[in-house]
């Protein structure tokens, strides 16, 4: 396949990575700094830089941006795209972009396929992009009724062959209101977290707890506050909970009630070993 990155960051540097150590898939890359294009051609991450004309024989067009940036970029090329070619964007959040997307890609005739992989690091860029990013993750796809078979086998068999693990089939509202609580939660929680002036004493006195609960404090604050607010709603409801859950336990400390405390603990560890898994 000939098949378009657009955005050589830590995201789409990886599938480019991938694609080219993992496939024998020819890749043309797109992103704003040149430099970033020449590197990933010297290394080999991509065979060209993006060029209009080869657009329209790609199979296969990968948006690994930020959701307005993703809706821009294929508003501005949409005329340039094959009919036969298939879409595919790597938003945190599936409601607006699949939406827009989804018109745009209904307006000029080809398809469009939601996706999110569920991989990252603390660090962002082309530099911190790894070909095993993806190895053993899940790729989310929202598609919707009008994706046939032959076009969800065909991206099975691509991200499959890049490393990960498996496929998740969601639609983007299902989509939104988990990844609330999985991932946006988590940020939001851990950079809360750090902002205690404790933190900056604790040389000395960390090991694993700390390190787990500050590493996605780490993050692009412009990227996620765009997705962030995208899905305000579902993220409000989760720290309302969370919320809640918290006053809890420090009602339970506030009154030295050691039987409420435990059950609070106790309740967590269960919850945990009912939910299984990571």
């Amino acid at each position: 396949m000939n098949i378009t990155i657009v955005g050589l960051g830590l995201i789409g540097g990886s599938l480019a990575k991938a694609t080219k150590s993992r496939t024998s898939h020819t890749v043309m890359g797109c992103d704003l700094d040149e430099e970033v294009k020449l590197f990933a051609r010297l290394t080999g991450a991509i065979d060209r830089q993006f060029d209009a004309e080869f657009l329209s024989e790609s199979n296969l067009i990968l948006l690994a941006l930020r959701p307005h940036a993703a809706i821009a970029w294929l508003r501005e090329h949409a005329p340039n795209i094959a009919k036969t070619a298939v879409v595919v964007d790597m938003c945190g959040t599936k409601r607006e972009i699949c939406d827009q997307l989804g018109r745009i890609a209904a307006e000029n005739g080809f398809i469009y396929v939601g996706g999110h992989p569920m991989a990252g690091k603390e660090c962002g860029g082309f530099v911190n992009a790894s070909d095993t990013l993806f190895d053993g993750a899940s790729m989310i796809l929202t598609p919707d009724s009008s994706i046939d078979m032959k076009t969800l086998e065909m991206l099975k068999n691509y991200f499959t062959d890049i490393g990960f693990a498996n496929l998740t089939f969601s639609n983007p509202e299902e989509h939104d209101q988990i990844i609330a609580y999985t991932s946006q939660l988590a940020h939001i929680v851990s950079g809360a977290y750090v902002k205690s002036p404790t933190a900056a004493k604790r040389r000395g006195f960390s090991a694993g707890s700390f390190k787990d609960m500050t590493r996605v404090a780490r993050l692009d604050e412009d990227m996620w506050t765009e997705l962030m607010l995208q899905n305000r709603d579902y993220l409000c409801e989760e720290l309302d909970i969370l919320i809640e859950k918290l006053s809890e336990y420090k009602t339970a400390l506030q009154a030295n009630d050691a039987n409420a405390l435990r059950e609070c603990l106790k309740e967590g560890r269960l919850c945990k070993a009912n939910a299984g898994g990571n």
